[in-house]
């Protein structure tokens, strides 16, 4: 396990870029933390440390962004469905046989969807712009 403290939105995207420099292809990363947390912004820097150069923003309204480059990347929302059974319903296995590093937000929400070898990203609220970030490392392969 490893354990991070982000004092701004700037550095909690270089954890996220130097988080996913050496992340292998097909790693699911099952993200938890409140509203505001830092997750997106973890997930911009995973996109520059992918070697991936598009605008990353929230998926909240569209469930699902892909960021492809030379590497792929795809960003799941989860915060407006109900359960697993929707994620599947969007085609979650679809999504996992791409091979794509899969970031998932809000991933309490769909954990019936997991196979239980996800790389699990914790980040709570310490104070305005203070953040801990918990990497909980596994042999997540889609």
């Amino acid at each position: 396990m490893q354990t991070y403290i982000s004092r701004s939105e700037a550095e909690t995207e270089r954890i996220g870029e130097q988080f996913a420099k050496d992340l292998p292809d097909g790693s699911v990363i099952a993200m938890y933390g409140d509203l505001g947390a830092g997750k997106t912004a973890f997930v911009r820097g995973m996109a520059r440390g992918m070697g991936l150069s598009c605008r990353v923003s929230s998926p909240t309204f569209t469930i699902v962004n892909e960021y492809i480059g030379e590497r792929e990347l795809i960003h799941f929302d989860m915060y407006r469905l109900e359960s697993a059974d929707e994620l599947f319903d969007i085609g979650w296995e679809d999504y996992l046989r791409r091979g794509a590093v899969c970031a998932v937000e809000w991933s309490e929400k769909v954990e019936d969807a997991f196979f239980g070898d996800e790389i699990v990203l914790r980040i709570e609220k310490l104070g305005d712009n203070e953040r801990k970030i918990t990497i909980e490392e596994g042999n997540a392969k889609c």
